[in-house]
C-alpha cells in the first residue's frame, strides 16, 4: 500500500527518540516477527471500536497481520453498532465542559456518551438486540451453544444487517474477522451492553438456558487449544492496546499451561508490545513494565518487548500502517 509506505517513511524520518522511537522499534520488531513465519494476537481494551480503529484494524486482519483477537465485550459489539448506526452518532467535542444537566439531556435523548462520541441507543443497540435475540433464541430452542463472537459472526454472515450498513464494511474489523474466521476471545463479556441484554432475556424466560452463550472458563479452554496448536508450528506474539481484562486474560494462558498443566514444552510469548497510558504505580498491572511479566513466566528474557506510553487512538493506526507497508 503506497500510503502505508509513505507513513512508514515519515515515521522513520521523524520518530527518533523517547516514545516515538519506541513506536519505531516495536513496529520493526513486529514486521520481523511476522516475516519469520510467526503469528500475532491482538489484545484490545478501551473503546477502540467506538474510536473507529476498524478503519486500520480491518486491513490488518484481512492482510494476515493479526491472527486472533482478545477484546472486551464492548469492543466486540461497538464495531457492529458503528457499522449499522454510524450516521446517527453524535460527537461532543466540548465534552470536558458538560455539566451534569447536559449529561441528563443526552440520557433523555438516548445517547450513550463515550468521551466525545455518543452511541445512539435505538439505532445501534436496539437494532443489534433484535438480530441477536433471534440468533440466541434459535440456538436456545435447538439446544445449541456458541461464544459471543460466534453469534455476531452468524448475524454478520446471514446478511440480516446489510440493509442497515452505514459505513463501508471494509472499515469494520468484525466483518473482516468474520470473513477470515479468526478466533476471538472475549473475557468478561457479561459486563457488556449485549451481555446485560442477554441476562435480561434470561430473566424474562425468553431464553431458557442461561448457558446458551458460552463465556469465561470455556473461552480459556478454547484459547488453550488455539495456542497449543499454534505452538506446534510457530511462535505467537502479543500486541496489547490498553490494559485490563482484555490483556490480562489471554496472556495468562501460557503460565497456566506451563505451571498448572505442567506442559513445559509450551513456548512463552514470542513478542510483546503494549500501548499504554497507565501510570506505573503500586500494584498497577495495566501500567506494569513488560519485565514484570518475566517473573510470571509469560515472557522470557529474550522476548522482544516494548511499551509505548501514549494515546492508542493516535499510536495504533501508525503502527498498523507501518506493519502494512511493503
Amino acid at each position: 500500500m503506497q500510503d502505508s509506505n509513505t507513513i512508514r517513511a515519515f515515521v522513520h524520518q521523524h520518530y527518533r527518540h523517547f516514545n516515538a522511537a519506541a513506536l519505531v522499534d516495536a513496529t520493526e520488531a513486529y514486521r520481523k516477527f511476522l516475516a519469520d513465519g510467526n503469528h500475532m494476537l491482538l489484545a484490545m481494551a478501551g473503546a477502540m471500536s467506538t474510536a473507529e480503529l476498524g478503519v486500520s484494524l480491518a486491513e490488518m486482519i484481512r492482510k494476515g497481520k493479526i491472527h486472533a483477537v482478545s477484546c472486551t465485550g464492548a469492543n466486540l459489539e461497538e464495531d457492529i453498532y458503528n457499522l449499522v448506526a454510524h450516521n446517527h452518532y453524535e460527537r461532543v467535542p466540548h465534552y470536558r465542559s458538560l455539566t451534569p444537566a447536559d449529561e441528563q439531556v443526552l440520557l433523555e435523548r438516548h445517547l450513550n456518551r463515550v468521551t466525545d462520541t455518543c452511541i445512539p441507543e435505538e439505532e445501534a443497540i436496539r437494532r443489534i438486540e433484535g438480530a441477536l435475540l433471534g440468533a440466541w433464541t434459535d440456538a436456545d430452542r435447538k439446544g445449541e451453544r456458541y461464544f459471543p463472537h460466534e453469534f455476531l459472526y452468524r448475524i454478520i454472515r446471514s446478511g440480516v444487517l446489510k440493509q442497515h450498513y452505514q459505513i463501508d464494511p471494509k472499515d469494520s474489523w468484525m466483518v473482516a474477522a468474520a470473513e477470515k474466521n479468526i478466533p476471538i476471545f472475549v473475557p468478561g463479556w457479561e459486563d457488556s451492553t449485549c451481555g446485560n441484554i442477554y441476562a435480561s432475556h434470561c430473566i424474562t424466560g425468553e431464553i431458557k438456558n442461561v448457558h446458551t452463550v458460552r463465556t469465561g472458563i470455556e473461552y480459556m479452554v478454547a484459547l488453550t487449544a488455539w495456542y497449543e496448536a499454534q505452538a506446534k508450528a510457530r511462535r505467537v506474539g502479543f500486541f496489547q492496546i490498553g490494559g485490563g481484562i482484555a490483556g490480562d486474560f489471554p496472556i495468562c494462558v501460557v503460565p497456566m499451561m506451563r505451571q498448572d498443566l505442567q506442559r513445559e514444552d509450551i513456548p512463552l510469548w514470542g513478542y510483546f508490545c503494549q500501548i499504554s497510558d497507565s501510570t506505573t504505580s503500586y500494584g498497577s498491572y495495566s501500567g506494569a513494565v513488560p519485565n514484570e511479566k518475566i517473573t510470571w513466566e509469560k515472557l522470557s528474557i529474550d522476548t522482544p518487548r516494548f511499551i509505548i506510553e501514549s494515546d492508542a487512538t493516535i499510536v495504533a493506526p501508525l503502527v498498523f500502517a507501518c506493519v502494512l507497508a511493503d
